[in-house]
């Protein structure tokens, strides 16, 4: 099967939107997407994730696995954020051991 990271595109993370720059959902988005995706993974864009106040969202799913909604994330914890979903992909049961996540899946 296939982990999908579910990226919230409207995200503010708590800041006023600059007029003519994307969000910073939209560029953590953009952010992930520029890099190659880690294999039995799929990153979506979705319009909300429902953790406004979390700042910039992902969440982490598969049929038959726990699921993970990660928040205060920006563009710079790409490569943490993919390197994270791989792992996830990996497991049988969605449950990385607390030392294998990346730091910005431990806190």
């Amino acid at each position: 099967m296939t982990a999908t990271l579910y990226v919230c595109m409207t995200c503010k993370a708590g800041e006023a939107p600059v007029e003519g720059e994307p969000l910073p959902g939209a560029q953590l988005h953009a952010a992930l997407t520029a890099d190659a995706t880690p294999e039995d993974v799929k990153i979506v864009g979705v319009k909300c994730l429902s953790a406004c106040s979390q700042g910039a969202s992902v969440a982490l799913m598969e049929p038959g696995k726990w699921g993970y909604i990660y928040g205060r994330m920006t563009a710079d914890d790409a490569p943490n954020i993919l390197a994270g979903a791989a792992a996830y992909a990996a497991t049988d049961d969605g449950l990385v051991t607390w030392r294998e996540r990346p730091v910005v899946f431990r806190k």
